[in-house]
């Protein structure tokens, strides 16, 4: 019996003691976490704050196994991160995102201007201390772990700066996640913004979107263009569309092909962009009401699920399905958003096609693309530690003065990189909902619970002094004025709607909470897609400053 006390002892620093302390801060981290107040929790960062208040009772790890969990844990959720944000990435460059970008970019360029000038006018002068708060108030947990991680490769430097940064990013986190919300309530108030009619004008928006794949049945009344055929439509209309089905003036239902002739009072059905339903009118001729799914014909929708690793990143156009299968591909739908279907499409593992045409012919291209779902339960773990392998390499290269991306940085460019064109060295980066959460957030959990634990012998005496106190003030400060400015240049100048100055000041924070409250406060989802658009590069962003002001500062 006394040995199995033992292994709850603070001195005790054996293995199986070990296994069990981290086993602890991570279990009662997240449960207390999931604790909400006024809507919103901190989820797995408590796993910090557990850490923290075991640390302050003297329980201790081996320093070896600490650094190590630490540093794989950090590895895994970085690598995660960079999977997860790689194929948004380049495409948040794209119009519709430049200018939310833009202004995500100013948020995280006042954040770095006020921590210079908090540092050059000696209010703090501990610049690892003053980069954890700087992680802490924007509640960047990957900020921190890629700044401790080049305090610990600059040689001379104290060990201790990589608690002392634990420290303060602890300090100016509560605060942090507070500051998000309250600067929308001032946004809110000094442009005495209703809810209502927001989401009333943000719906109206997602009714004339032109991103999305639309149906429309038309009449085919323009004589100019009786006996033309696809391909010449194409030529006539000018834009990207498939006609999935066509019914002749016969009644039959028939899948046209490129040569397929049309005639007056043929009824197509198309599948186009939103915003070139009208031209379709004008061309072609009215809008009928028409039930496709009821109307008596042999040609059937299905949708088939890409599970076979040869046709990840093949065009969707080198399948032939017109000559090969007589089928209509109308629509891509990729992790939940529907692609409208052109010949480059390149599709991915796990994208889903919606094609149309007869059960045997889709039944032979589905067993052609696999569409298995035990084929993605399988995770893969070679493109994973490949992955790996090729980030800490890279991260390890001296970028010039002395600057690495070291085992944050590394990890997440070649992340990125793999999630985007891994198809074309043949890896494949697909990975299910389940298993990409699981990895992340066991990454978080053991690095927050190995820094944690290694901060909290001090942490007392750091944060409830009168430095402490100018930690979370210069916190809250670093927090609240750029997103105020943002959020009023949002407003004021581009007439942005609340909702998505919602999303994108947490997303300019990467702050998931914060994102909660704004879902859960308006029961609409354009806070996320806001979110979702600036996340990729805002998290990139926030990882290369707080090791740029490492490297500049120390």
């Amino acid at each position: 019996m006394d040995n199995l006390f033992d292994l709850f002892l603070p001195e005790n620093t054996s293995l199986a003691a070990t296994i069990i302390l981290l086993s602890f801060v991570i279990a009662a981290g997240i449960f207390i976490g999931k604790i909400k107040i006024a809507g919103v929790s901190l989820g797995v960062t408590f796993v910090l704050f557990v850490g923290i208040l075991m640390g302050h009772f003297r329980y201790e790890i081996d320093p070896g196994i600490l650094k190590f969990v630490r540093e794989f844990g950090l590895i895994l959720f970085i690598f995660s991160i960079g999977l997860q944000v790689g194929p948004g990435f380049f495409s948040s460059f794209k119009k519709g995102g430049l200018r939310l970008n833009g202004l995500a970019l100013l948020g995280i360029s006042l954040n770095v201007v006020l921590v210079l000038i908090i540092y050059y006018s000696g209010w703090i002068d501990d610049i690892p201390a003053l980069v954890g708060v700087m992680s802490g108030a924007v509640t960047n947990t990957p900020g921190l772990a890629a700044a401790q991680q080049t305090v610990a490769t600059i040689p001379g430097v104290d060990p201790e700066a990589v608690n002392t940064m634990a420290n303060g990013y602890a300090a100016a986190y509560p605060l942090g996640v507070l500051g998000i919300i309250l600067s929308m309530f001032i946004v809110k108030w000094v442009f005495r913004i209703r809810n209502e009619q927001e989401i009333s004008n943000i719906e109206r928006e997602q009714e004339d979107s032109h991103l999305k794949p639309f149906l429309l049945s038309v009449k085919v009344t323009n004589a100019l263009i009786d006996g033309h055929s696809m391909l010449q439509l194409h030529d006539v209309v000018q834009t990207n569309f498939v006609v999935s089905r066509l019914m002749g003036s016969d009644g039959k239902v028939t899948i046209p092909k490129s040569s397929t002739t049309i005639h007056t009072g043929d009824i197509l059905l198309v599948v186009c962009s939103a915003h070139d339903a009208e031209r379709f009118k004008a061309v072609i001729g009215p809008e009928v009401e028409m039930d496709w799914e009821s109307t008596p014909t042999p040609v059937y929708s299905r949708r088939i699920l890409v599970t076979k690793s040869e046709y990840n990143g093949v065009a969707l156009g080198s399948l032939r399905l017109h000559n090969g299968y007589k089928l209509n591909c109308t629509r891509v739908n990729r992790a939940g958003v529907d692609l409208l279907a052109a010949p480059n499409l390149r599709i991915q593992m796990g994208d889903r096609i919606t094609v149309v045409g007869n059960l045997e012919d889709i039944d032979r291209l589905a067993s052609r693309l696999g569409n298995s779902m035990k084929r993605l339960d399988q995770p893969n773990l070679i493109t994973i530690f490949v992955g790996i392998i090729l980030g800490i390499v890279l991260g390890s290269i001296n970028l010039g003065y002395g600057m690495k991306l070291g085992l944050a940085g590394g990890p997440l460019v070649v992340a990125i990189l793999l999630s985007r064109f891994g198809y074309k060295a043949k890896l494949i980066t697909y990975t299910s909902s389940a298993a990409s959460l699981l990895l992340r957030e066991l990454g978080i959990c053991m690095f927050l619970a190995a820094v944690g634990i290694a901060a909290g012998r001090d942490f007392a005496a750091c944060v409830f002094t009168q430095q402490g106190m100018w930690w979370v003030l210069a916190g809250f400060a670093i927090t609240l004025i750029p997103l105020i400015v943002v959020g009023m240049i949002a407003r004021g100048v581009y007439k942005i709607n609340y909702l998505t100055i919602m999303g994108l000041l947490s997303g300019g924070c990467t702050d998931p909470p914060a994102l909660a409250f704004a879902n859960n406060s308006t029961g609409n989802d354009a806070p996320a897609v806001a979110y979702s658009t600036v996340y990729p590069l805002t998290m990139f962003l926030r990882v290369v400053a707080a090791q740029a002001l490492i490297l500049c500062l120390m």
